[in-house]
């Protein structure tokens, strides 16, 4: 018996050995790791707290201030349908700021008011603010840079056209699939693969005329990001701190997802924070780019972002909604339901951090309509 246990372990080891060396020979080695962090560990897809299967840089908080919080804090109860659609996400977090003052704040599960979770694809709209301020620094010339300027490297049959502002309007025209459930697609390589310059370099393309066609695409974010790096010759984790985090007086440090060791950021997902420290976002958005007297972020950057160019829903790395109640409402947003929602007209900003989301309507996410309407009868009711 102990015999045919040895065998079977020999041979078990040998398979596993032949698996892990095929996927790295024919280039997917980064299957490896995915398994690891979603398979292995009871999951099926990425989650807010995978950070601790990547290498992260933290983005230190030298210059924190905490909130000011309104008279009537958390006096308001939530209402029993904006509960049921908090519960039903598995939400970890709901805040809610009025006048720079936190009106409610809500946390369930992993969620405090310092705890760190990832929140995908709204670290696009981080990686074009930054981008904006290294134009407003001079270090880039203007959103319309040819991209070939940062990255010579980059082919297709339009690269000579693509610009940085078709970056972040998601008008690039790369032959990029953004599928999430495929395991085989460029999207998993690039979140779970060690090298993504030279995945973003080497196979993505520019295949269509930049600027002809709207297509949600997160390589377009890495590539915004890698011009970024080329341009100033630092991290984005170093610039968010120095441009972003330090100024805007965030209560803890933040952490951003690497593809390796020493490696890169994923430009267009995975900052990892906390809902009071994402609220600062929104709160610089909703006072026109100022903080506290300070100019971060020029006004008509903040305008022209919220504003489509080829449909009314996507600006420039910004959702964009129309609310009867509210307005003119433009929000960052990550792919399993988190959301920083700045409703100017009440100068109001809704954080919503969690674990999943509903399906989309007319590129909206279903719960959207009810996280405004009934904040806004709060907002009103106090």
């Amino acid at each position: 018996m102990l015999n045919f246990l040895r065998k079977f372990l020999i041979a078990l080891g040998s398979l596993v050995l032949l698996i892990v060396l095929g996927l790295y020979l024919s280039g997917n080695g980064y299957l490896i790791k995915g398994v690891w962090a979603t398979y292995l560990h009871g999951e099926t897809s990425a989650t807010i707290s995978d950070a601790k299967y990547f290498t992260t840089n933290t983005i230190a908080a030298p210059n924190p201030q905490a909130w000011a919080k309104a008279e009537n804090y958390n006096e308001a109860e939530i209402s029993p349908l904006l509960q049921e659609y908090l519960d039903s996400t598995e939400s970890i977090a709901y805040l809610l700021l009025k006048n720079d003052s936190i009106l409610i704040e809500k946390y369930w599960g992993i969620g405090s008011a310092q705890s760190q979770t990832n929140s995908f694809s709204m670290a696009k709209s981080i990686t074009t603010m930054l981008v904006q301020i290294a134009i407003q620094k001079g270090i880039i010339s203007s959103w319309q840079s040819p991209v070939s300027n940062f990255l010579p490297e980059l082919r297709g049959e339009f690269v000579q056209y693509l610009q940085l502002d078709h970056l972040a309007k998601m008008t690039a025209g790369l032959d990029w699939n953004e599928h999430y459930k495929n395991p085989f697609d460029i999207t998993a390589q690039a979140y779970y693969g060690s090298d993504i310059e030279t995945l973003m370099t080497s196979k993505v393309k520019v295949t269509r005329k930049p600027g002809s066609v709207y297509e949600y695409q997160s390589g377009a974010t890495q590539l915004l990001g890698l011009c970024l790096t080329e341009a100033t010759g630092k991290s984005l984790s170093a610039l968010a701190e120095e441009w972003l985090w330090t100024p805007l007086q965030a209560e803890n440090p933040a952490a951003w997802h690497l593809d390796s060791d020493k490696g890169t950021e994923l430009a267009y997902c995975c900052f990892n924070s906390n809902a009071r420290d994402f609220a600062r976002f929104g709160k610089l958005l909703i006072n026109h780019g100022n903080w506290e007297g300070k100019s971060i972020l020029d006004s008509s950057f903040i305008a022209e972002s919220a504003q489509g160019e080829m449909n009314n829903f996507y600006g420039r790395s910004f959702w964009l909604y129309q609310d009867e109640q509210a307005g003119d409402v433009f929000y960052m947003r990550g792919i399993l339901g988190q959301y920083i929602i700045v409703v100017p007209f009440y100068d109001a900003v809704i954080v919503r951090l969690g674990h999943h989301r509903l399906a989309n309507v007319d590129n909206h996410p279903v719960e959207l309509p009810i996280y405004l309407s009934e904040s806004l009868k709060m907002l009103k009711a106090h």
